[in-house]
């Protein structure tokens, strides 16, 4: 009797605890609560962030541990945002762990940002006197930022996970232009130049006087010892081979970079290669048939040296290039309510990249906006015209502005709340790049290339994110040199040869990373043609495009489940 008695209890104790088991939306909501709420130091106490081994290590370790519980949901009764979540949470996580373990945070520099390039983006106009105060806390911060970042390069020196010493021509610049003789002169004195008119005659006295101590006291002097450790600790020890796999452990972290930035495990460097090359040939045919359109009878490498030395493809000054580009984003504005269901309530403006990081700057780039009172932010390299063509600044600007990145990211960031925070402040560059490509593409259905040039240019565009394929792969799996890379570049695309030695030098200092860009949009447009070809009259762009964007950043496996449930659900109806 007793036994039956405690088998009973026993019975009745295990559907009780069934029943108070927390399913699998509730763990995956618990996680996400978890790792949204996870601070790794009080950012009131640092303005600048805090960069401390230390800071790195509890981030991994946080992110292993919760990794290891968020490995134990379940997906199949997930509706599909929480199981897109779950996917992008165990990527997000899996990730965190993958940096500290390949030691990225012991290297946090490349050949156009870093952690002293990243300083230039706090320039920003003084609103009021509580941003005139943060602003200060900021230029006050300088110099243990700097140190913090000292301590980790020299560890990566010590494990020999360094930038490779020809990543570095020209980089002089990056520090050079901070070091004035006049406080007046610093572009960190720029925002005091305009204070706004609310604050007194005191406070503006006081703010001046503050400012001035800041640039002289701990701006100027510490642009002085980043000067000084990199010419004479940093250069001296950098590495010789440019590419990251003849570094110790390179290969491995090389293919995790692929896996990173594809979003994928499918691909090794080869296969990349491969797809490159085919891309290339491709890409190369549609260039030479232009070519023959206009009449050109010269080979194809004197048509690229006759765009890139004519003057008539190049703007006279920064303003007329400006001028270009606003005029191209304005026409592409109007041509977006025929190809989206939903735009963006957040606007943006077309403006010069800062003169402090122009020389290593790309061509064009987009900035989001820092505060809810700015716009977003498309910035135009202004800087050597002569690399500047115009035919290419079409397919720049549907790319950088609309609808690329600004038309997505700001869909991102307004995604209702049913969709995650973590998951609204997201980007992964298989996504985002590979629509920002997309959208060079989709420029040319809007009808924004209206010469025989600018349809080269999108081409040449298209061949650069080709070419990358090539390039990245040859440098860090290949053992290509820089020159190997620069003669691919400029035998295949229109670039500009400024342009191509600021881009080689970006491949060789971010491994994996330029891949994104066209594998991407080789993704998108795969998936394009297949719901069109199935569906046929029935297909809608506008439809297509929304379930694109609506979820938000995700991966290429989540957006191809999302594609092929559409086209099945369209068949069935």
């Amino acid at each position: 009797m007793r036994q039956l008695l405690l088998s009973f209890f026993f019975l009745v104790w295990c559907a009780h605890a069934t029943a108070q088991a927390p399913g699998p939306e509730a763990l995956l909501d618990s996680a996400i609560a978890r790792y949204e709420a996870y601070r790794p130091y009080d950012r009131s106490d640092h303005p600048l962030g805090l960069y401390t081994e230390q800071r790195y290590r509890e981030e991994a370790e946080f992110a292993a541990d919760l990794l290891g519980d968020v490995q134990e949901i379940a997906p199949d009764k997930l509706s599909e945002t929480d199981r897109n979540s779950l996917e992008l949470l165990l990527f997000v996580l899996k990730d965190q762990v993958d940096e500290y373990k390949f030691g990225m945070h012991l290297n946090p520099i490349q050949a156009d940002q870093g952690f002293h390039l990243s300083l230039n983006y706090r320039i920003r106009p003084i609103e009021d006197a509580r941003q005139a105060r943060q602003y200060l806390q900021v230029l006050r911060a300088l110099p243990a930022y700097a140190d913090q970042h000292f301590a980790l390069m020299r560890e990566g020196l010590r494990r020999g996970i360094s930038q490779p010493r020809a990543m570095f021509r020209g980089y002089e610049t990056t520090y050079n232009d901070h070091i004035v003789s006049d406080y007046r002169e610093s572009p960190f004195y720029r925002p005091f130049l305009d204070l706004p008119e609310s604050l007194s005659a005191s406070l503006r006295d006081s703010v001046l006087q503050a400012a001035r101590e800041a640039i002289e006291t701990d701006v100027v002097p510490t642009f002085r010892r980043i000067k000084a450790f990199f010419e004479t600790e940093y250069l001296p020890q950098a590495r010789e081979a440019i590419g990251v796999s003849q570094t110790p452990g390179g290969a491995d972290f090389y293919q995790n970079r692929i896996d990173f930035y594809t979003t994928s495990s499918e691909y090794t460097a080869a296969d990349i290669h491969r797809i490159g090359m085919e891309e290339v040939a491709r890409i190369r045919a549609q260039m030479e048939r232009i070519i023959r359109e206009v009449g050109f009878q010269g080979s194809f490498s004197e048509f690229l040296e006759m765009l890139r030395t004519s003057p008539e493809f190049y703007a006279r000054t920064g303003d007329e290039l400006l001028m270009r580009a606003r005029d191209i984003a304005k026409r592409i504005d109007g041509q977006l309510p025929r190809f989206f269901k939903t735009l963006p309530r957040r606007p943006y403006g077309v403006e010069p990249v800062p003169d402090a990081i122009a020389p290593k700057y790309t061509g064009g780039r987009y900035v989001p906006p820092a505060t809810e009172t700015r716009a977003g932010t498309y910035l135009v390299n202004t800087y050597k015209l002569e690399s500047r063509p115009l035919y290419t600044l079409p397919a720049l600007t549907a790319h950088e502005a609309v609808p690329g990145h600004h038309l997505q990211g700001s869909l991102n960031r307004e995604l209702s709340d049913s969709i995650p925070a973590f998951r609204r402040r997201l980007y992964l560059s298989a996504y985002g790049e590979g629509w920002g490509l997309y959208s060079e593409y989709l420029a040319a259905d809007m009808g924004i290339y209206t010469t025989p040039y600018e349809r080269f240019g999108q081409l040449t565009y298209e061949m650069w994110r080709a070419c990358r394929l090539v390039v990245d792969t040859g440098i860090h799996a290949l053992g290509w040199t820089r020159d190997e890379a620069v003669a691919f570049m400029r035998d295949n695309t229109a670039l500009s040869l400024h342009e191509i030695g600021t881009e080689t030098d970006r491949y060789i200092a971010w491994p994996g990373q330029a891949l994104s860009y066209k594998m991407g949009e080789i993704t998108l447009r795969e998936l394009r043609s297949k719901a069109q070809n199935a569906l046929g009259e029935d297909f809608d762009i506008r439809e297509f495009h929304r379930l694109v964007l609506e979820q938000g950043t995700v991966t290429l496996p989540i957006l191809r489940r999302r594609i092929d449930a559409y086209i099945a659900s369209k068949r069935s109806e």
